[in-house]
């Protein structure tokens, strides 16, 4: 087989397939086949044209899980029929934030799905470094273990500790898995969303507080919620700017925001109350191997579970066929996976 069927964004609002040649691995690369991808807002803003720094044509899907193929001539400790997580952040190694271990936010950082062809195909060589092995992990767990490993930066720049109250704002993937990770962590954890579909995601699949912020007063919910005080920590994942701009509003004074949601515009934040509450105001940007590392050990014991955000399931071979009608213009996806292999029809939430 020298051929291979890929899916590719050709230009904005339109996916084709086609034929390309069965990529050969580079010394220190891995050829493998990809058995589930996630999909993520990026693809789908890819998709409508919305993407920053974005090149067409383009082939997605960084949230990937796939099965070794064929190990270069230089790597070790993988062998054929392996299953592997993709860690799709290639860094430079070189720059100044490689240089002190902050290679989530790489100056030459490229992305594989985003800035250099993803697992959107049959076959894709990737460098060894940059997968995981996760024979103990269900596929289409294992395609999400990178959102979750987003989530599981911000809560590790949160320095989220036991018994600390947060706000999580925002009930999409990242969300949510940044509330299953802090609760996992021991925290007090309240979601806020405006949707009462997610809130009720929430409710059934982790068993957390939730509260409309449309609703009025978040601050009293926060309190009742909170034994009478305020978030010590917030994390932002809505991307939303009146939600970022209004999230000192909800920490206590000494209290700590963190933005994992991205906002391409500016911010106006109110600085009398950032002062009087010398508040802390941090960034958090994709993941490093330590987060991914965490995240495999949480599916390991249980407390990081696929049904958290996942509740769609596309088959591969007719993805072009429905993107548009049931990702692109679905209010009820919260997260979809892909499956390279065509699963029963009687698979729930197809």
């Amino acid at each position: 087989m020298t051929e291979m069927k890929t899916l590719v964004v050709a230009e904005p609002r339109r996916l084709v397939w086609q034929q390309r040649a069965k990529p050969t691995p580079a010394a220190n690369e891995i050829v493998i086949k990809p058995l589930t991808a996630g999909i993520c807002g990026t693809d789908i803003h890819a998709w409508a044209g919305n993407q920053p720094f974005f090149s067409y044509p383009r082939v997605l899907g960084h949230e990937l899980c796939g099965e070794v193929v064929t190990p270069g001539r230089d790597v070790q400790g993988f062998h054929a029929g392996q299953r592997v997580a993709l860690i799709p952040y290639v860094a430079c190694q070189q720059c100044d934030a490689c240089l002190s271990g902050k290679t989530n936010c790489c100056e030459q950082l490229s992305v594989i799905g985003v800035h250099q062809d993803g697992g959107f195909c049959e076959f894709l060589s990737v460098p060894a470094s940059n997968l995981l092995v996760v024979d103990a992990v269900a596929p289409e767990a294992a395609a999400l273990i990178e959102p979750f490993a987003i989530s599981a930066h911000a809560v590790r720049r949160a320095a989220i500790v036991a018994d600390e109250q947060v706000l999580v704002v925002g009930a999409g993937p990242i969300g949510l898995g940044v509330a299953a990770i802090a609760a996992a962590a021991g925290a007090q954890v309240v979601v806020a969303d405006t949707s009462p579909q997610r809130r009720e995601q929430v409710a059934r699949q982790l068993q957390l507080a939730t509260i409309d912020p449309l609703d009025g007063n978040v601050d009293a919910a926060l309190r009742a919620a909170f034994g009478g005080r305020l978030a010590a920590k917030v994390i932002d994942a809505t991307g939303s700017p009146a939600a970022m701009n209004g999230a000192v509003k909800h920490i206590r004074h000494g209290g700590t925001i963190v933005y994992v949601g991205l906002h391409k515009g500016d911010l106006v934040i109110p600085d009398a109350e950032f002062h009087k509450k010398e508040t802390t105001l941090l960034g958090s940007r994709n993941a490093t191997r330590e987060d991914f590392d965490q995240v495999c050990a949480l599916m390991a014991s249980g407390q990081l579970r696929a049904e958290m955000m996942l509740n769609r399931h596309y088959d591969f071979a007719t993805l072009a066929d429905v993107f548009e009608a049931e990702v692109i213009n679905n209010p009820a996806l919260i997260k979809g996976v892909v499956h390279f292999t065509p699963q029963p029809a009687a698979s729930p939430q197809r």
